[in-house]
């Protein structure tokens, strides 16, 4: 079962490395948004979690996930290195770009910059 741990006062659900792969939307409602549902307001998954194809915005899976932690209100953090996706994508780094300009979808290299980013008056940072 993944932790909830509050940074700043915000419930994060902060899921293992070594979980289910997310390989689809089925994954993400199973495994990220209904676990976090009733007690967080950020989920914060590793990369390695999420399938390649996440990564590759023409499959539309990206779209698809974020589409419902939208709808459900829900803060997706991705953590970690991307940086072989981002190098293979000419799409993939205008949306980490915007999505951590915002203040639903970031992409950031570990907690502490997480952590960071919750902080009142947040740290403003671009970690992507």
């Amino acid at each position: 079962m993944p932790d909830v741990v509050a940074y700043h006062g915000v419930p994060v659900l902060v899921c293992d490395a070594a979980g289910v792969t997310i390989a689809d939307v089925q994954d993400a409602l199973d495994h990220l948004i209904g676990a976090a549902f009733a007690c967080a307001e950020v989920v914060a998954v590793p990369s390695a979690r999420l399938d390649d194809r996440f990564f590759d915005l023409s499959t539309g899976l990206a779209g698809a996930i974020l589409q419902k932690f939208a709808n459900y209100r829900l803060r997706l953090v991705v953590l970690g290195d991307i940086g072989h996706h981002l190098s293979a994508s000419s799409a993939l780094p205008d949306l980490v770009r915007e999505a951590n300009r915002g203040r639903d979808i970031w992409f950031v290299p570990d907690l502490d910059a997480l952590a960071d980013r919750l902080a009142p008056n947040g740290a403003r940072r671009s970690s992507g």
